[in-house]
C-alpha cells in the first residue's frame, strides 16, 4: 500500500517532508549501449562476456551515476547519468498499445512502483531502501527521459507514443549509497504519491 504522510525529520532530509513508500522492482545496470545505429537494424545482441544487466542491488556514488553502468561519470550525460521510471507510467503504457511491456527493454535504471516518478522533475528527492541499502541516496532530478524511436522496436509497436509523459526522470546521484530490490522510501519536497 502507498502511504504519503508529511514526515517527521529524518537526519539530512529535513529539506524533504513528504514521505512515500514505494517497491524498487528493478534495477538494471547496462556497461554498454545496446541501441545504437537504427532500430529498424535491431538492437547489439547481448554478448556471453555482458555481465546479467539485472541487479538485485546498485552502488551510486555523487555526482558519478551508478557504478559500472555506462553512463558512469559521462561528462556527456551530466544530470542525466541515473534515469528512474514509473511501473504504473509503462503499465498504462501497455494497455494503451494492447501489448505487454517489458520494462528493462526501457532500458532505464531504477524501475519505482507506487509513486508519480514524473513528479521527481526539477526538484531533490531521496531513496532510501529498507533492507539492503545503505541509508538514503540523494538525487536532483532534471529532465523527462523521453522516449525514442527504438521503443516501437524494442518494446512493442506504439510504445514510442504512448510512453510519453511516461518514460521517466533523469537525475543525478549527490550522495554516495547503495539501493536495493525491495521495501523503499521516498523523501520528496512535494507530494509524489500517487492520487
Amino acid at each position: 500500500m502507498v502511504r504519503m504522510t508529511l514526515a517527521d525529520d529524518v537526519a539530512g532530509l529535513d529539506d524533504l517532508p513528504f514521505r512515500t513508500d514505494v517497491e524498487i522492482a528493478l534495477l538494471l545496470v547496462s556497461r554498454r549501449h545496446r541501441y545504437e545505429g537504427r532500430p529498424a537494424d535491431g538492437a547489439l545482441p547481448v554478448r556471453p562476456t555482458d555481465p546479467d544487466e539485472l541487479r538485485d542491488r546498485i552502488e551510486l556514488r555523487a555526482g558519478l551515476g551508478i557504478v559500472g553502468d555506462r553512463y558512469f561519470a559521462s561528462r556527456a550525460h551530466v544530470h542525466a547519468s541515473v534515469t528512474l521510471i514509473g511501473l504504473e507510467g509503462l503499465e498504462a503504457a501497455a494497455a494503451e498499445i494492447g501489448a505487454p511491456v517489458d520494462p528493462s527493454a526501457t532500458r532505464r535504471n531504477v524501475f519505482l512502483r507506487g509513486a508519480d516518478v514524473e513528479a521527481l522533475r526539477g526538484g531533490p528527492f531521496a531513496l532510501t531502501s529498507t533492507s539492503g541499502g545503505s541509508g538514503p541516496v540523494r538525487f536532483r532530478g532534471y529532465r523527462p527521459a523521453n522516449p525514442c524511436a527504438w521503443m516501437d522496436h524494442e518494446v512493442a509497436a506504439g510504445a514510442f507514443r504512448a510512453m510519453r509523459g511516461r518514460g521517466g526522470v533523469r537525475c543525478d546521484p549527490e550522495s554516495d549509497g547503495i539501493l536495493a530490490l525491495g521495501p523503499a522510501v521516498l523523501r520528496t519536497a512535494r507530494p509524489a504519491a500517487l492520487g
